[in-house]
């Protein structure tokens, strides 16, 4: 079975940080670039990043741009997405997905992890 998880989610103060992990089994990671791709009521969905599958490129939206970095080790199967300077904008659930590119359609999905940033 694919699958892609992710964790790391839960609430934080504006200004906070948290860190998403999202582990790959089922496939090997190496050949896939990895997004993480954002859903937040009232909005459409954004795609927040996405690593190339070497790692060698990545993207960010405008809207989290130096303030989130995307990274991956697929020795361990897995992809990070490091988010720092929260905002309450920035609430969503977030979810991880493979492509065969970044900007192309995502293939698989993760369940997506719950990030609240709330005073």
């Amino acid at each position: 079975q694919l699958e892609l998880v992710e964790s790391g989610g839960g609430l934080v103060q504006p200004g906070g940080s948290l860190r998403l992990s999202c582990t790959v089994s089922g496939f090997t990671l190496d050949y896939w670039a990895i997004g993480w791709l954002r859903q937040a009521p009232g909005k459409e969905r954004e795609v927040v990043s996405c690593i190339s599958s070497s790692g060698g490129s990545t993207n960010y939206a405008d809207s989290v741009n130096g303030r989130f970095t995307i990274s991956r080790d697929n020795a361990k199967n897995t992809v990070y997405l490091q988010m720092n300077s929260l905002k309450p904008e920035d609430t969503a659930v977030y979810h991880c997905a493979a492509a065969y590119h970044c900007g192309q359609g995502y293939e698989r999905w993760g369940q997506g992890t719950q990030v609240t940033v709330s005073s």
